[in-house]
């Protein structure tokens, strides 16, 4: 009886030790076996009503037996691309809301948003429009013109739109986060330049190449001014989507003479280091940036392609990759329509956006709208009517939605500069790993299958398990022993 109390005594010590947090904290505890001293764990979890909540319990040290859990291995040695990281859309209307909002409450969501402290989430990226998008209250430019008049020389360019509501919450970020990186994308020329002289559909007329051209180097450089680095450009906002208001069709063939012979060497002459960057549209013509980058010329001004997933397949990224290996790939844009299924969206955009586009060499993730009101608001007409932002904002108030949720689960713990590692693929298990320069291993990791589902992470001798629902998604931190 002794001996049985002894085993008993013994076994669930150990079990108390493996999955339970210390006192106070909200840490795993890790077996003194392993070298890795504490996990953090980050779980949305529908069947437990979590989301994005850290836990202290369902992690526990060492590797199961064979057959009984399944085997994620990471690899630090195998390195991909390294990121530039993870963010929203901050189109014209969702500054306004922001901008809307009192000083005190709009700088306590910036923080939670950008910043580093304990309750942020980290966003490194932003991607903001060239002149309008659809989610502006409506077109502009930054140099229309009465019908009939030409500005070749741009003299008439100005910013005065953008520095109502978008350059002060731009400020605001930076303030918080000087070292967030921006894309900017236009949806349309000014309408001088166009075959139609409207803001929706019409493609950019050749006699307007070089001023338009012009017009990229004047954004730029004034923007620099007002101490706001462009990181990179696209050339065209979904170049074949024609049906949006502002938009304008360019064809492969368009802008590659655009690229080749006009905005690339407008760069090359005005000493602008912004990295162009073509396509930014749907993973479903995978040939459009190829034949691009295939000319010899035009490739040297090309940093990478963009991707959208409204079409298409994201493994499909990889013929790109494989086609062109030195040439960058950049997730732009991906929305959420409202009403949104929580836990069912966030599924899809972890799985596809968060997962798969970064096992597909994605440099960058960025989600569609940051901000919108609770009617979806503003938009131009013809624009989006139910595109959800990441966050609701009602007065001062702020529902946080699955685009947030989606980020939140990575920006917070791979910063700009951290390198995807390899992890093996597992059925029903779909995940992405992350080495960060601090020497963290982020592994995020979604449950996409019917029933719960116990697996193993390892790394090198370092080993944890853990379990995970159907359709649960967790994020797991610890800092790497060589």
């Amino acid at each position: 009886m002794n001996i049985l109390f002894r085993c008993l005594f013994i076994i669930q010590s150990f079990t108390i030790l493996v999955f339970t947090n210390c006192k106070g904290e909200n840490k795993s505890i890790l077996s003194s076996k392993s070298n890795m001293s504490v996990v953090d764990f980050w779980l949305s979890d529908q069947n437990k009503s979590i989301i994005f909540s850290k836990q202290s319990t369902g992690v526990g040290t060492g590797k199961t037996k064979e057959n009984l859990f399944k085997d994620i291995d990471v690899n630090i040695d195998q390195t991909f691309q390294i990121m530039d990281g993870f963010g929203f859309a901050l189109n014209g209307g969702s500054a306004l809301n922001l901008y809307k909002m009192s000083s005190n409450s709009r700088k306590n969501l910036l923080e939670e948003l950008f910043g580093q402290k304990n309750e942020s989430v980290g966003v490194s990226y932003l991607r903001i429009s060239v002149g309008a998008s659809d989610l502006d209250e409506f077109p502009f430019s930054y140099n229309d013109l009465p019908i009939g008049e030409v500005d070749l020389e741009m003299k008439k360019f100005s910013l005065k739109q953008d520095e109502k509501y978008l350059i002060p919450i731009l400020k605001e970020i930076l303030a918080i986060s000087p070292d967030i990186k921006i894309m900017a994308s236009p949806w349309s020329a000014p309408t001088w330049m166009k075959s139609n002289k409207k803001t929706k559909g019409g493609s950019l007329l050749p006699e307007f190449y070089d001023a338009y051209s012009k017009y990229f180097v004047k954004y730029i450089k004034s923007m620099a001014e007002k101490d706001i680095l462009i990181e990179a450009v696209t050339v065209q906002n979904e170049p074949l989507h024609d049906g949006n208001n502002p938009s304008m069709h360019m064809s492969s063939k368009e802008q590659l003479i655009f690229v080749k012979d006009y905005l690339g060497p407008a760069f090359s002459r005005n000493n602008i280091s912004t990295k162009i960057i073509i396509y930014d549209h749907n993973a479903d013509n995978i040939n459009y940036p190829i034949s691009i980058l295939n000319d010899t010329t035009a490739r040297k001004f090309v940093d990478g392609s963009a991707f959208h997933l409204y079409g298409g397949d994201i493994n499909d990224l990889g013929v790109l990759k494989k086609a062109h290996p030195d040439k960058n790939l950049y997730f732009t844009e991906q929305w959420v329509g409202f009403p949104s299924d929580l836990y069912g969206d966030l599924r899809w955009h972890i799985r596809n956006v968060i997962i798969g586009a970064s096992r597909n060499w994605c440099k960058t993730i960025i989600e569609w709208n940051l901000a919108s009101d609770k009617n979806q608001e503003p938009h131009t007409k013809g624009g989006c009517r139910n595109c959800l932002g990441a966050v609701t904002v009602t007065k001062n108030s702020v529902d946080r939605n699955t685009a947030y949720y989606a980020i939140a689960h990575v920006s917070k713990f791979v910063p700009s500069g951290s390198k995807r590692i390899n992890s093996s693929r597992i059925s029903h298990l779909p995940n992405v790993a992350f080495l960060t320069k601090g020497g963290n291993i982020v592994v995020v990791v979604l449950n996409d299958g019917d029933e719960e589902i116990n697996f193993n992470i390892n790394s090198n001798e370092q080993s944890i398990h853990s379990s995970l629902t159907a359709g649960s998604i967790g994020t797991y931190i610890w800092d790497f022993k060589d």
